[in-house]
C-alpha cells in the first residue's frame, strides 16, 4: 500500500467514526424531542445552539477553520431539528436570491423554506402560524436601509429573534461561460447598482436591463444563450449556468443584514442586541435627550434610522439598535427613561448578535 493509500484509508476510518457519532447524536436528539413533547416545551432553542457553537469554536485548535466549523454545526442542528419537527421558515423569494442564501446560512439546508412575494407576506406567514420564523432584509452596507421592513414593525406584534449578516458577492454568468456570447445583461436593480463601475469598465458596449429578481435573470439566461445574469452562485447551480467572473460588485465589503422575525424573542445569551422603535415629543433638544439615557449608562447605539411616521406630516419615528439585552439592568433602565419622554415606543426584541464573516 502506497503512502497516499494509507492516508486515504485513515480518512475513511475517520469518516466512519464521524458517521457513527452523528447517528449517536441523532438518537439523543430524538430522545430530547420526546421529552420536550411530554413537557410541552419549545423544540427550537437558538441560545442553546449558540452556546454549543461558542464552546466548540473556543476549543478548536485547528487546522479546521472556525468559519467552516460553524457551517458544519449549523447543518447538524438543522438536520437534528428536522428529526424532531420540520422548521418552517418564510422568506422574500424567489429561491436562489440572497434572502434564500441568508436562510440557508442561518437555519441550514434541512429547514423547510417558503418563498413569498413581499416583505408583508413574510410577516403574514409568521403571524398566521404558517411559519415559525421569517427572514427579511433590513439593510445593505452600500445601498442603505430597507425602510419598508422598518415600517412593517409599526403594525405588527412580531419580534426580532435574530439577525444574519450575509456577504453579498455578485457574479456574471451565462450558459456557455464565454464573455463574447453576451449580448444583454439582466439583473435586479440593486445588483446592477452594486456593479455599476465594473460594468462600465468591462462591459460598456453591452446593454444592462432590470428584471424582478436575480433568480428571474438567471432563469432567462438559462433559456437564451445571448443573455447573461448577475446573480448568486446558488442561482448558477440551480439553473445550470457557468460563472464568467466572480465578485464583480464595486465594493469589496458588500454585506446585507437580515432580521429573523418570530412571535417572541429568545432569552439572553450575553452577546445580544436590542432594537426599539419610537417617536419623541417635538421640542428643542428632543434628539439630544433621546441619546442621553444610553450615553449615561455607556450603552453603545449601533444604528439610528429615522422614518416618516405615515400618520402625521413631518412626524418621524426612529429605529434604534443597541448592544445588550432588555433583561440587562442598564438597557431596561435606559429604555424606561426614554419611554417617559416619547409619544410612542415599541420594543422590537432582543436577540443574539450575528457572527460577522
Amino acid at each position: 500500500m502506497s503512502k497516499i493509500d494509507e492516508l486515504r484509508k485513515s480518512i475513511d476510518d475517520i469518516d466512519d467514526r464521524i458517521l457513527e457519532l452523528l447517528n449517536q447524536r441523532a438518537e439523543v436528539v430524538l430522545e430530547v424531542g420526546r421529552v420536550k413533547k411530554e413537557e410541552n416545551s419549545e423544540y427550537h432553542v437558538p441560545n442553546r445552539e449558540k452556546a454549543i457553537i461558542d464552546r466548540l469554536t473556543s476549543k478548536n485548535e485547528g487546522p479546521f477553520p472556525n468559519e467552516s466549523l460553524r457551517a458544519v454545526l449549523k447543518e447538524i442542528f438543522s438536520a437534528s431539528l428536522s428529526l424532531e419537527q420540520p422548521m418552517k421558515v418564510a422568506y422574500l423569494g424567489p429561491q436562489a436570491t440572497f434572502s434564500h442564501l441568508a436562510c440557508l446560512q442561518h437555519f441550514g439546508g434541512s429547514a423547510e423554506f417558503t418563498p413569498v412575494n413581499s416583505i408583508r407576506e413574510v410577516f403574514g406567514e409568521v403571524e398566521k402560524g404558517l411559519a415559525k420564523y421569517g427572514v427579511v432584509p433590513i439593510e445593505n452596507s452600500t445601498e442603505g436601509v430597507i425602510g419598508y421592513t422598518i415600517d412593517m414593525f409599526m403594525d405588527s406584534d412580531l419580534k426580532i429573534a435574530g439577525e444574519i449578516m450575509l456577504e453579498v458577492t455578485q457574479n456574471l454568468m451565462n450558459r456557455s461561460g464565454r464573455r463574447e456570447d453576451i449580448m444583454h445583461i439582466l439583473s435586479h436593480p440593486q445588483p446592477l447598482a452594486q456593479c455599476r463601475f465594473w460594468l462600465e469598465s468591462n462591459m460598456k458596449s453591452v446593454p444592462a436591463s432590470e428584471v424582478s429578481s436575480t433568480t428571474k435573470a438567471a432563469e432567462m439566461a438559462a433559456s437564451d444563450p445571448s443573455v447573461a445574469a448577475i446573480a448568486s452562485k446558488l442561482a448558477a447551480d440551480i439553473y445550470g449556468l457557468k460563472i464568467i467572473k466572480e465578485h464583480i460588485q464595486d465594493s469589496a465589503n458588500n454585506c446585507t443584514r437580515f432580521l429573523v422575525i418570530a412571535r417572541k424573542s429568545p432569552p439572553r445569551t450575553g452577546h445580544d442586541k436590542t432594537s426599539i422603535l419610537f417617536a419623541v415629543k417635538d421640542a428643542p433638544g428632543a434628539l439630544l435627550g433621546m441619546l442621553k439615557p444610553f450615553a449615561d449608562r455607556g450603552i453603545n447605539l449601533t444604528k439610528i434610522e429615522s422614518r416618516p411616521s405615515r400618520r402625521k406630516a413631518w412626524e418621524y419615528h426612529f429605529f434604534v439598535d443597541m448592544e445588550g439585552h432588555v433583561e440587562d439592568m442598564d438597557v431596561s433602565a435606559a429604555i424606561d427613561e426614554l419611554d417617559a419622554n416619547c409619544v410612542f415606543l415599541k420594543n422590537l426584541g432582543s436577540y443574539p448578535m450575528a457572527e460577522h464573516s
